[in-house]
């Protein structure tokens, strides 16, 4: 925490950052200024509830700055069970009432399955095969919020933020972990950022490997095809040099490509141990081209996998990706890897039920932010402390072995030694 602290700045905001951190780690039904501050000093609520609010609401510190201190502490415990794998990437809506509260608008919120009244942000995280960490926060502004003067003002957002996409906010989140030399993982995100070309494009202009989900819609060529090269040069005017295609040479839904594809293509992958039972379902993977407006280019899209999970009894596929993986990289791998996005869902579970995320009760950009990025340092301390111990020892195998004679815990008068415990 001292070191958390610094980053701060003012010796002032040390004392009050430990004591919200603390707040956030105590047990209680809610997180937000209010409660913690009553169980912090209860003698002295108001002055604690003051202290905690200008921290979070008013001080000037960066949130940036401190999650990268986060990261540099709680890094190197998390590598000492296995290096960093994936950076996962995600958004999480927060159900919120009113419509003053900054980035509140009806929109997708993932927590109720729906269209609802919330705030979405998105981040970005680190992962090993056993746990995770956030390393990038940020509040997704709505473009009618954007672009709303009489909105922006009273909730204090910044003059430089504007109207980004959720996958454009990831992409910079991307571009500063590659900037501080995070150390490089798969990109690993859902549907919603795979489907974007743009975002791939980014990620491989940054030379990262990705696994993306797709909606069943994307267009790709099948194994061994490609659009047709430009076109011969007819007597007058520039050589033609853009891709083309023909009526009886056209890309096809990926949907449509799983569909044709043999029975034998498919198989029984199982790539986790579940909480009863091990996960499995069946997988096909095929080298395809995508196909997104590539006549607009000189020269096709690279080779890609397209990754297909069909289950058994479903009467069509359930989920698609596309991967940047090598040519030469097994069909378990490629599942395993796909399927690691489920650390991040772990993350926000705690993040939310234990330490209070989605408590905060103020209106303003600053204290949105500054709230989250304490609630991660907190659960940095916890992974930290996690990965003290192997991830055997997590799941409960601790093997402890006491020095000396077993106690004897047995009742006065009892037959036979104590069982093993």
């Amino acid at each position: 925490m001292d070191g958390l602290a610094t980053a701060a700045g003012h010796e002032d905001r040390h004392a009050p950052l430990k004591n919200y951190c603390r707040g956030l780690l105590l047990p209680a039904e809610r997180k937000s200024i209010e409660p913690m501050a009553a169980r912090l000093d209860p003698g002295n609520v108001q002055a604690a509830r003051q202290s905690l609010h200008h921290l979070v609401a008013k001080a000037p510190w960066s949130d940036e700055v401190l999650l990268e201190r986060v990261r540099e502490q709680v890094l190197p415990a998390m590598e000492k069970n296995g290096p960093v794998v994936a950076w996962i990437v995600d958004d999480t809506g927060f159900p919120k009432k009113g419509k003053h509260s900054v980035g509140v608008a009806r929109q997708y919120c993932g927590q109720l399955g729906k269209q609802e009244n919330c705030r979405v942000a998105v981040s970005l995280s680190v992962a090993t095969w056993s746990s995770s960490l956030p390393i990038g926060y940020r509040l997704y502004l709505p473009k009618e919020w954007a672009e709303d003067a009489e909105r922006r003002e009273p909730a204090e957002v910044p003059e430089e933020v504007n109207f980004q996409t959720k996958p454009e906010i990831a992409l910079d989140q991307i571009r500063a972990a590659v900037a501080t030399d995070v150390p490089r993982g798969i990109v690993l995100a859902d549907a919603a950022y795979g489907i974007h070309t743009e975002f791939r494009g980014g990620l491989t202009e940054l030379e990262l490997q990705y696994v993306v989900g797709v909606q069943s819609s994307m267009t790709v060529w099948e194994p061994g095809q490609q659009p047709l090269p430009a076109k011969p040069q007819g007597r007058m005017g520039r050589p033609p040099r853009l891709l083309h295609r023909s009526d009886r040479h056209q890309p096809v839904p990926v949907k449509q490509l799983a569909m044709t594809l043999p029975s034998s293509a498919f198989q029984d992958v199982t790539w986790r141990a579940g909480t009863q039972q091990k996960l499995r379902s069946r997988f096909a993977a095929v080298r395809v081209r995508p196909a997104h407006r590539d006549y607009e280019k000189a020269e096709p899209y690279p080779e890609e996998w397209l990754l297909i999970e069909w289950p058994r009894g479903e009467a069509e596929p359930t989920k698609y990706w596309v991967s940047t993986l090598p040519p030469t990289t097994k069909l378990k791998a490629l599942v395993k890897m796909a399927k690691h996005r489920w650390v991040i869902e772990r993350d926000y579970e705690e993040l939310k039920q234990e330490l209070g995320l989605g408590h905060f009760e103020g209106r303003n950009w600053r204290g949105f932010h500054h709230h989250a990025t304490l609630c991660i340092a907190a659960y940095g301390f916890l992974l930290a402390e996690r990965n003290r111990f192997s991830p055997s020892a997590r799941a409960g195998h601790l093997g402890f072995v006491a020095s000396g004679p077993a106690p004897d815990f047995r009742p006065r008068g009892s037959p036979g030694p104590p069982r093993a415990a």
